[in-house]
């Protein structure tokens, strides 16, 4: 798990119970007011645990706008790893969040041919978001699989002259191997030829800090997977100014 999906790390506290809950989760524990869904990882992983209330500690995250804490025996450290060693996602990986019921909402709209190009290491997340945009009524869609492939994709549409012809949006995860969404948007956003291109940043590791990197970085806009309908809105509204 990327640690900028980690919120902190707070010593154990007995969770309230789930009635008829996944035998890997324990319970819910609330600071601040939060509910957070608490998962016994050890035994999630079939490790044997040796669980003690005094010194167990709770790893609290958030991603795709949930609030999850592991419990966990103890806390290591964290682990640099860079980004060209990590390895694109198994096509089994089981995720899921994206609602085409979402798209259904939208009513009845008029097919488009506006070039987007989708930014997604993972298979399946990224058929997902070309399913849903091609329901949505964009019928011209361009995958890659990181940042580094889109780079080289858009930079030989740039030395052709075509880049403006068949690309008019950019929506990428931040979290890639070879190159990651935050830095694909800072060379799009530093280059004079491609800096008018919008770029969504679509990722579950959007939160208050990384809107502030976002920003900075030049992204015309943010969304949290799994908010498709509102991906689908916001390149509505770019692409029509």
């Amino acid at each position: 798990i990327n640690v900028a999906k980690v919120k902190e790390i707070k010593p154990y506290e007995k969770p309230t119970p789930i009635p008829n809950s996944h035998p890997c989760i324990e319970g819910i524990f609330m600071p601040r007011d939060d509910i957070i869904t608490i998962i016994d990882l050890g035994q999630c992983l079939n490790f044997a645990t040796d669980h003690n209330p005094n010194r167990d500690m709770y790893i609290i995250t958030n991603f795709n706008q949930l609030n999850v804490g592991f419990h966990v025996d103890s806390v290591v450290g964290i682990r640099r790893v860079s980004w060209a060693d990590i390895s694109k996602p198994d096509a089994t990986l089981p995720e899921t969040g994206l609602k085409m019921s979402d798209i259904d909402n939208l009513g009845k709209r008029n097919r488009s041919e506006e070039p987007i190009l989708i930014v997604e290491d993972s298979p399946l997340l990224s058929k997902l978001i070309h399913d849903c945009l091609i329901k949505a009524g964009y019928d011209n869609i361009i995958t890659t699989t990181n940042g580094q492939e889109a780079w080289d994709k858009l930079t030989d549409l740039k030395e052709t002259g075509r880049v403006h012809n068949e690309v008019h949006c950019i929506i990428t995860d931040i979290e890639m191997p070879q190159m990651d969404g935050h830095h694909l948007t800072k060379l799009v956003k530093n280059d004079p030829e491609l800096k008018s291109i919008p770029v969504i940043i679509f990722s579950s590791l959007v939160n208050q800090e990384m809107r502030v990197k976002g920003e900075s970085l030049g992204a015309n806009a943010q969304l949290s997977k799994p908010e498709i309908g509102l991906l689908v809105g916001k390149i509505d509204e770019l692409l029509s100014n």
